[in-house]
């Protein structure tokens, strides 16, 4: 949530910031609502200072007329603070929800743009692998090597869900801790999160837990929320309290379970493992002083590198364009691994992101730090470590040999137990 002060200060380049991200919101509408709350505030302290003026002439000796006269008039500023107080709380209500819509602020050296497409690429990392064969995709080399099911998954449990098997099962928890020991070495406090999250906290971290539009499954009746990533219980460690300075940064990771409705997410680009309804991810997140994150930032990008590099996949990397930020990140940064199974002669698709949220989220869950200028707001950051799910696309796919059979990466040997995976029935 943005600054209100900001917020009525800097109308114009708010309501600029929210065409180039492709949203609408009533900025008028809030504004509007920011002066009747500062309105409510002024007659409510008027009115609070008139009940001390009524009390303090109660002190001094008067007739009894006189002083029923006082009871009577202090009865009366009391209901009225009472009434302007109920008004107040309910004009701060709206004005919450209203200011809430308002997405963050976006780096200047953001891409202007509305889709994916327009994201900016950066540098390219690693040899795109020539076969002297058509590559299968991630799908088919799953079935061949009897490690992922999806048939049985979708008879079970429903559409986009799937069993791991056989080394694929190990896969996954190599892959974690392989990512896990990468994340510990540079200086991250590693746990095991909820897989569940309070609404409230959902919601200060910027994700909308009901409605249509949430891709967040809500669990009736309880007011909790399976969580789509770690960063919102990392994110939510915090909430309501006052960091000392000298403790930033803070650095966390947390590995749990994502569960994501993906309503409406289909073709051919999202099938298989690539968009699916749970998987498990290691999530990077940074509390820190508002002048580091841009540093923090960086260093979070360097760490999704580190860990890609590892595993010697080639990637790209593209700063997010303004239409495909989401709202609380004020700049992002897109791994994109190459996947020779996507498309017609392969395709880059999506595998971290890591996100400089600024002050957007701490606002809403009141987060700040203790300086020798008060209280000010933390500045949050979140970064993907590994999403298991889209790494084992990338590791099938680049790694497949032509009759079906998968090496492993040289650095994740140590994690498997194995260096190759091979066909179960004869190809």
């Amino acid at each position: 949530m943005l600054d209100f002060k900001f917020i009525k200060e800097n109308r114009d380049s708010i309501k600029q910031n929210i065409a180039n991200r492709n949203m609408k919101v009533d900025i008028d509408a809030v504004i509007k609502l920011i002066d009747q709350r500062n309105e409510q505030l002024r007659t409510v302290e008027a009115l609070r200072q008139k009940r001390n003026e009524n009390a303090q002439k109660m002190k001094a000796k008067l007739s009894p007329e006189e002083r029923n006269a006082l009871i009577e008039e202090g009865k009366q500023i009391k209901e009225s603070i009472a009434s302007l107080e109920k008004q107040l709380e309910e004009t701060l209500k709206k004005l919450t929800v209203e200011a809430s819509r308002i997405p963050n602020m976006a780096h200047p050296d953001a891409p202007v743009g509305k889709l994916d497409t327009d994201n900016l690429e950066i540098k390219r990392v690693g040899q795109i692998p020539s076969f002297s064969f058509k590559p299968r995709d991630h799908v088919e080399l799953g079935q061949i090597l009897d490690i992922v099911d999806f048939d049985t998954a979708a008879k079970v449990t429903g559409p986009k869900f799937y069993y791991l098997k056989n080394e694929g099962a190990f896969l996954e928890i190599a892959l974690v801790h392989y990512a896990m020991d990468r994340v510990k070495e540079k200086g991250f406090t590693v746990t095991i999160t909820p897989d569940i999250a309070k609404e409230e906290i959902l919601e200060g971290i910027g994700f909308n837990p009901r409605g249509e539009e949430s891709n967040i499954y809500a669990l009736e009746g309880t007011g909790t929320c399976l969580v789509g990533t770690a960063e919102i219980t990392l994110g939510g460690y915090y909430a309501d309290q006052i960091i000392p300075k000298e403790r930033l940064p803070i650095r966390m990771a947390g590995v749990s379970h994502c569960f994501r409705r993906e309503a409406g997410a289909a073709g051919q680009f999202s099938k298989g493992l690539y968009r699916v309804h749970q998987f498990t991810k290691v999530e990077m997140f940074i509390y820190c002083l508002p002048s580091d994150s841009e540093r923090m930032h960086e260093e979070l990008l360097a760490t999704e590198e580190t860990i890609f590099q590892g595993l010697s996949i080639p990637y790209r990397v593209v700063d997010t364009c303004t239409g495909d930020l989401g709202a609380p990140a004020y700049r992002k940064f897109d791994i994109e691994a190459w996947m020779p199974g996507r498309g017609e002669n392969g395709e880059y698709g999506e595998v971290t992101s890591t996100s400089n949220c600024t002050d957007y989220q701490s606002r809403r869950l009141n987060i700040r730090f203790k300086d020798e200028k008060g209280n000010p707001f933390v500045h949050m950051l979140n970064g993907t470590a590994i999403a298991v799910s889209r790494a084992m696309i990338a590791i099938m796919e680049n790694f497949q040999n032509e009759d079906g059979s998968v090496r492993i990466p040289a650095r994740l040997i140590p994690y498997t137990g194995f260096d190759v995976i091979r066909p179960k029935t004869p190809r």
